[in-house]
């Protein structure tokens, strides 16, 4: 990509990051911290790689994308608001009672949302799913997801990964937040996942690793997982839980707690002075 195409994908990515903090804070509920760390993916995705039409969210041919790790709604509903599936002020009604932006994302109330997820390990399958429908009715959409590495805990994402591999699925590309943090602590203390990318490659899956806040890295990566034939594709993501918010940065207490009035002021500062930087 050009430098202009980067720095404007960074300069998006941290409007995005604002959006995850004001949500939350004005919720006072939430999971910013692995919101945060996969603000890269979300851009990309929905800024440069998919195929997508805002003003007509149900498009038949678009590309697909299910947020396997639900609760980072936040990050989610932060890109879909920036890109112009709904309007940017409508993030500070987060889990309000009345507010379509609930805690997790509902594909019958939210314009741009492919499924209802959630409960962890059923994104990736219902993404299976799909990927399995459009070879089969000869449609040329892509489908894609977001899953947690704490997620992957779950046996029923291996169950899944199993089905793509042996249906082929090369029009499917799953990405693993490799945050090294979930609710109670490490992953590798709580159950280990590792190595991720050694049994994402045992499952059958064309396995890349990389840095998930690097744009060159994260298009060249999606850019292989098209060519690959024959195979779904996995990106397993390096990234740092609350990316960008220096006091949330790697501390899993920051998984599902919302930033009060001060810590609020203190992160969109911290922001601010970034995207400022960006824009100069």
């Amino acid at each position: 990509m050009t430098s202009s195409e980067k720095k404007q994908l960074q300069i998006t990515a941290c409007k995005v990051r604002m959006g995850i903090i004001e949500s939350t804070h004005s919720a006072k509920a939430g999971h910013p911290g692995g919101s945060l760390s996969a603000t890269e993916i979300f851009t990309y995705l929905y800024f440069k790689e998919m195929h997508i039409d805002p003003k007509n969210p149900k498009w038949e041919d678009r590309d697909r994308f299910v947020l396997s790790k639900g609760h980072t709604a936040p990050g989610l509903y932060a890109t879909l608001a920036h890109r112009g599936y709904f309007p940017v002020e409508d993030l500070k009604t987060l889990r309000k009672i009345d507010s379509y932006l609930q805690g997790h994302p509902n594909m019958n109330m939210v314009p741009g949302v492919d499924m209802s997820t959630g409960s962890l390990g059923q994104g990736i399958s219902v993404a299976v799913g799909m990927a399995l429908a459009a070879k089969q009715t000869g449609k040329s959409n892509r489908v894609y997801s977001l899953l947690g590495d704490g997620e992957i805990q779950e046996g029923q994402v291996w169950e899944a990964c199993m089905a793509a591999a042996h249906y082929k699925l090369d029009n499917l590309c799953i990405v693993v937040d490799n945050n090294g943090l979930q609710i109670d602590g490490n992953i590798k203390d709580v159950m280990s996942p590792y190595p991720i990318v050694g049994k994402l490659e045992a499952f059958g899956f064309h396995t890349l690793a990389i840095d998930g806040h690097d744009f060159d890295a994260i298009e060249d990566a999606f850019n292989t997982a098209k060519a690959t034939k024959g195979m779904p594709t996995a990106i397993v993501i390096t990234s740092i839980k609350g990316k960008d918010v220096s006091f949330m940065e790697n501390d899993a207490g920051w998984h599902g707690k919302a930033p009060n009035d001060a810590e609020y002021e203190q992160a969109m500062a911290e922001l601010n002075a970034k995207l400022a930087e960006l824009e100069a």
